[in-house]
């Protein structure tokens, strides 16, 4: 896949609201912030559809993991947006993230580990804004911001090496610097 998509996740009480623009998104945060409400709407929906009372918007099928279907799904899903959520063990093996690397599925993945095999961008990592509180009953909004923010521009002097990243090369640059 290529591009970015919007995805729209919510029911009665609760709204997400974002964008993924890369093949692996990190979702990280403190307690309390969203993320476990998140993927425990995504996988409502993927199991029931419309009647588990989550509305799902997104031009693209958005599938759930676990420890248990991690395969079978990732076997199945194209052209998807896969999320899991940090209790899946699998995703910090050289196993997942070679199949990542060779899906044409995006990934959105919930931790709050540093994941060293995975090939993701810093630009690519998002904590979770709400509006409103959950302790009141009125609906709560919620959307990703960046954690990451790029630095002011700033003056250089002279530079001798300039390391850079597009999106085909990263992983294999720090795998052969690795070597």
């Amino acid at each position: 896949m290529r591009g970015s998509h919007h995805v729209v996740v919510q029911n009665r009480r609760v709204r997400f609201e974002f964008s993924v623009r890369r093949n692996v998104t990190i979702v990280r945060g403190d307690s309390a912030t969203g993320k476990t409400t998140l993927m425990s709407l995504i996988e409502a929906y993927d199991r029931l559809g419309d009647a588990s009372g989550v509305e799902v918007v997104c031009d693209r099928r958005c599938v759930a993991i676990n420890n248990a279907n991690w395969e079978a799904v990732l076997a199945s899903a194209s052209s998807c947006i896969v999320f899991l959520d940090e209790d899946v063990s699998a995703a910090k093996t050289p196993e997942f993230a070679r199949r990542v690397r060779e899906s044409d599925n995006y990934y959105v993945v919930i931790t709050r580990e540093d994941l060293p095999n995975l090939p993701y961008s810093v630009d690519e990592i998002y904590g979770i804004h709400t509006s409103g509180k959950y302790a009141d009953l009125r609906r709560t909004y919620n959307s990703f911001y960046r954690i990451y923010e790029p630095d002011e521009p700033r003056e250089m002097g002279p530079v001798e090496t300039v390391i850079t990243e597009d999106s085909n090369s990263g992983h294999q640059f720090v795998k052969a610097v690795r070597c």
